[in-house]
């Protein structure tokens, strides 16, 4: 093809040849759930060979097709490319649950965009009878989603000439995009990706030690590490009922809470200083004991728990599970008196750290909008006076406070706008209310008919498909998503 006059062909090939390239690699993660069938027999086998040829194909002929163009990506490509693969990637990681298990497009689309969202909600039932490879593969979609498919990619592709850095940058989450731990961006990347493995590998063998089997202790490292909820049973934690189990699930949702960035410079230096540095760990850690607290004592002291020790052991579990945004559970929470549940979906709001594996709109942010508002009120009593916002010992510029007051403000319209949209459908308040702010906020149960004692097969296909939307906006942060659907995005 004459590439000198096909003007789309240029706009757009650089992108399909990036995305040809992460469908592949996205495709030898079907590597894991293969080769545990054949070994288990679990009857899937065939199912894996031939999702994992389609996807290997289609990504094949992708890179092929596009393969000699030259051009690295730039801004908006970066932007275009990751909407892509977070929409694409999960219709082939459905594939297995609607070839194997029957499940509908709909609802297999949502299964595999809450495990890749790092969302944890589910339309199965029966969890405990699963074939052994697709709970492997639930889990392992929310591990790989967890750190992040481009993030993956810019740290094991960097000479093939796909713009890392724009991509890095689309995808990481929080505020502060530019921050750099390293020179490169690959160099970045590889590392967040290494801690993340070496911290997975040490909550899988806790696990272990605590009562655990390995295939339970892989599974929930998978979606503990990546805070998304899943679980190989449909009791949750409370199928385990051990206080070890729980102890150990409770300290590694926390250290995936923080951000990975802070944990990386820490292992680097073997020092634990770059911590007292990290502007975001100290709130999130003291947002969480004082609610753990807080909650302990409200369900014991309203009856829910006869034994402060019992009310404090499942406050400490479930608040943390829903405040970093994970969505486990040891007991139906949704029963506790209506404050408790709904200060936990508060807390999942924005307690974790920008730069983990958590959704939200991220401590960093609540504390600059904190102390903008300060600055405001400081403004309004002395209005000569030079009032500036700092954030981690530095002067936050305007064009950080201007961009959190946008994310803002467009988060609490789509939440309010999605939630009508829900209650137009016939839901009640309280179910669409808090399926929005779960699914926006990645954290997976909700309350009402959505809560943790029930899954989300409850909805009919246009309300699953409005939670998928709303997974998709939280897992982008809003933006990445809205800058693609504009207009402006699609002129030359």
């Amino acid at each position: 093809m004459n590439t000198a006059v096909t003007p789309a062909y240029n706009r757009f090939a650089p992108v399909l040849r990036a995305l040809g390239m992460i469908i592949m690699l996205f495709g030898l993660t079907l590597l894991a759930p293969l080769i545990l069938s054949y070994v288990a027999d679990d009857g899937a086998q065939a199912v894996y060979d031939e999702v994992f040829a389609l996807t290997m194909l289609c990504g094949l002929f992708l890179w092929v097709r596009y393969r000699h163009v030259s051009r690295e990506l730039n801004v908006r490509d970066g932007f275009l490319m990751v909407v892509l693969v977070w929409t694409i990637l999960p219709a082939f990681a459905a594939l297995p649950f609607m070839l194997q298990l029957g499940a509908s497009h709909t609802d297999a689309y949502f299964e595999a965009m809450s495990g890749l969202t790092t969302t944890g909600a589910t339309v199965f039932s029966g969890l405990d009878t699963l074939p052994l490879s697709i709970n492997l593969w639930r889990h392992l979609l929310v591990w790989v989603g967890a750190m992040g498919l481009i993030v993956l990619a810019v740290a094991i592709l960097p000479l093939l000439g796909i713009g890392g850095r724009q991509m890095f940058k689309a995808e990481t989450p929080g505020p502060m995009k530019d921050a750099k731990l390293t020179p490169r961006i690959a160099e970045t990347a590889k590392g967040l990706w290494a801690v993340y493995v070496a911290v997975s590998i040490v909550c899988c063998l806790c696990y272990r030690l605590a009562g655990m089997s390995w295939f339970d202790a892989v599974c929930h490292t998978f979606s503990t590490m990546g805070l998304g909820g899943f679980s190989t049973h449909d009791a949750s934690y409370g199928y385990f009922n051990s206080p070890a189990i729980e102890l150990v699930a409770i300290v590694f949702m926390l250290i995936a809470g923080l951000n990975f960035g802070t944990l990386f410079l820490a292992a680097r230096s073997r020092s634990l200083h770059p911590y007292v540095h990290d502007p975001e760990a100290g709130w999130f850690l003291a947002v969480c004991l004082i609610s753990v607290l807080m909650i302990a004592a409200f369900v014991w002291l309203t009856g829910v728990y006869a034994e402060p020790l019992t009310a404090l052991r499942h406050a400490a579990f479930n608040v943390i599970s829903i405040a970093t945004t994970t969505g486990y559970a040891s007991v139906d929470y949704a029963q506790w008196p209506l404050f408790a549940p709904f200060w936990m979906l508060f807390l999942c709001s924005f307690a974790t750290s920008a730069g983990s594996t958590g959704g939200g709109i991220k401590m960093a942010r609540a504390l600059l909008l904190y102390k903008q508002v300060y600055r405001e009120i400081v403004h309004a009593m002395h209005p000569r006076a030079v009032h500036s916002v700092r954030f981690g010992g530095a002067v936050a510029p305007p064009s950080i406070l201007f961009a959190v007051l946008g994310f803002a403000f467009m988060y609490m319209l789509s939440i309010v706008g999605l939630t009508l949209i829900l209650v137009f459908t016939g839901l009640d308040v309280v179910t669409a209310f808090t399926a929005i702010v779960a699914s926006v906020n990645n954290t997976g149960p909700g309350l009402g008919d959505v809560g943790p004692s029930t899954t989300f097969a409850v909805l009919e296909d246009f309300q699953t498909w409005v939670c998928i939307f709303a997974m998709l906006l939280g897992r982008l942060e809003i933006f990445t998503l809205l800058v693609v659907l504009t207009p402006a995005f699609w002129r030359r």
